[in-house]
């Protein structure tokens, strides 16, 4: 009915309009999106630095250079537990020679320890007959907004092929993205 140029039913059919135009226009939930599983990958350089076992220490510069190029994916489920798999193709280098010589793969599960430290655990199986495992310490260095740079120190302790058992120690550095 209009009653002074007013009309109450068009009134009313646009304010519910507008009420459903507002409605669904904005979020259903009001909270952020969960920011777990998060998923990241990395490279880096890998620099072995001694070897020890029943034999004398093997050193890494000592008559040839071995370096590593680790990449791989962390799946965070919190900030606390991930999973990681990493693959390191290993080359060396001994005077004028240079081959890859090994392929690591590298799975293993991720402990936040806080504060940018992280300890990874690794299993290990190399393709030159090699099998064990790799405690990793690693701490985020530079915290960027889409990427960071790490540091870590591994200590591989390999079995099989014919050779005694052994543990090393490395230092790896790269980034996380």
């Amino acid at each position: 009915m209009k009653k002074n140029g007013f009309n109450r039913e068009r009134m009313r059919n646009g304010m519910l309009t507008g009420m459903l135009m507002c409605g669904f226009s904005h979020p259903v939930f009001s909270q952020a999106p969960p920011a777990y599983p998060k998923v990241m990958g990395y490279v880096g350089v890998l620099h072995p630095l001694v070897t020890y076992s029943s034999d004398k220490p093997h050193y890494n510069f000592d008559g040839a250079y071995t370096v590593g190029l680790p990449a791989g994916i962390n799946i965070w489920k919190s900030p606390r537990i991930g999973f990681s798999v990493e693959f390191v193709p290993l080359v060396k280098a001994s005077g004028a020679d240079s081959k890859m010589n090994n392929l690591l793969f590298h799975p293993g599960v991720l402990l936040g320890l806080g504060k940018g430290f992280t300890l990874a655990a690794r299993a290990a199986f190399e393709t030159s007959g090699r099998y064990g495992f790799t405690p990793v310490l690693n701490k985020i260095i530079v915290k960027g907004k889409h990427s960071s740079w790490f540091a870590a120190i591994p200590a591989p302790v390999r079995f099989g092929n014919g050779h005694p058992a052994s543990l090393g120690i490395g230092f790896q550095a790269g980034i996380v993205f």
